[in-house]
């Protein structure tokens, strides 16, 4: 993958964790409030009883974004176990 196109991935998935944080806020400080979340895609009204739904979503992004960094930078995480 190129660099610029994974850049423009980080971009989108960063806009999305703020829309999904914004959601999830507004909806823990108004209980009884909808929201409207538009993630530029799809556009859906969400309540506080989707709110471990939307958390869901947003763990998902915060894993995306970390997999499109990692592609970017070419740095990652390994384990390594002894050879016996």
């Amino acid at each position: 993958m190129d660099s610029t196109f994974l850049q423009e991935r980080i971009t989108i998935t960063k806009a999305l964790i703020v829309a999904y944080e914004d959601a999830i806020a507004f909806l823990i400080a108004n209980p009884t409030e909808t929201y409207r979340l538009d993630t530029g895609q799809t556009v859906q009204s969400v309540t506080r009883h989707n709110i471990e739904q939307l958390q869901t979503g947003l763990d998902s992004l915060y894993n995306r974004l970390c997999v499109f960094q990692t592609r970017l930078t070419g740095s990652g995480s390994g384990i390594a176990l002894p050879v016996y």
